[in-house]
This record gives C-alpha cells, structure tokens and sequence, in this order.
C-alpha cells in the first residue's frame, strides 16, 4: 500500500426507464472530460444532498424532466479508480418521472434497449452497470 491516499468522489447515476422498456442514456459534451461517450443521467452529491436529492435535482436540471426520491429504486453502485480518484456511484432506477426528457446541456441524450448497452462507448465506471440493467429488463 505504497498508493498516496486518492480522493473518494461521491457520484450518483439513473437508469430513466420508459414505457418500452428502453433506458436513457446522455453523450458527454465536447469540453467535458471523455467527452463523446455515453453515460447514465446524474452527477456530484453536493454538501447536505443525499445521492436521491442529487438525483430529484440534476435529471432537472440536466433533462428537464420532474421526479420524486419515493420514484427511485437504488439497483447497484459501481466503484472504479481514476488516475486522480476513486469514484463510487450509485445507480438508482426511475420509471415515474413527468415531463420528455430531453438536453439542457448541450448533450445529446437516446433511448436505449438494455440489449444494445454495450453498443454505446461509456466511461470505464459505467460499463460494469449494464449487465444489472440487463438482468432487471
């Protein structure tokens, strides 16, 4: 354990579900850190949020869609090493939600069936994920 001590970054992540089944999944921007690839709704915890606040606030402001901490279902987390950090994400499920998600960012975002996850190049940390949402659709 030579390993300087790297910082834990809290991160919290959405499987939004439709009707037809199919997940959604937002593209990074250009700017952004592995800007181009897929990732699942979500962000930083903030100070006094818990990772289901997070959830309520960033998929408003991220897709503009309105939902409540009673609508999410934690399924799994993922815990992965970056060069300057350790991130530990949560995923929660969401299936109740108003409003046609769609980017407020500049992202691009798209329905996905669970079986062409792996079709849509993702950040290490999320790839994990997919096989649970497999499972659980």
């Amino acid at each position: 354990m030579d390993e300087p001590f790297k910082k834990i970054l809290l991160v919290v992540a959405c499987a939004l579900v439709d009707h037809d089944g199919r997940i959604l999944l937002a593209q990074r921007p250009e700017g952004k850190s592995l800007a181009g690839l897929w990732e699942f709704p979500g962000g930083k915890v903030e100070q006094g949020e818990t990772p289901e606040e997070t959830l309520v606030r960033e998929l408003n402001e991220e897709l503009g869609i309105t939902t409540k901490v009673a609508c999410l279902a934690p399924l799994t987390f993922a815990s992965h090493t970056y060069e300057t950090f350790h991130l530990l994400m949560p995923l929660y499920v969401c299936r109740r939600y108003e409003g046609i998600p769609h980017g407020r960012e500049g992202q691009t975002v798209k329905w996905v069936r669970p079986q062409a996850l792996r079709d849509y190049p993702m950040p290490p940390a999320d790839e994990p994920l997919i096989p649970y949402l497999q499972d659980l659709l």
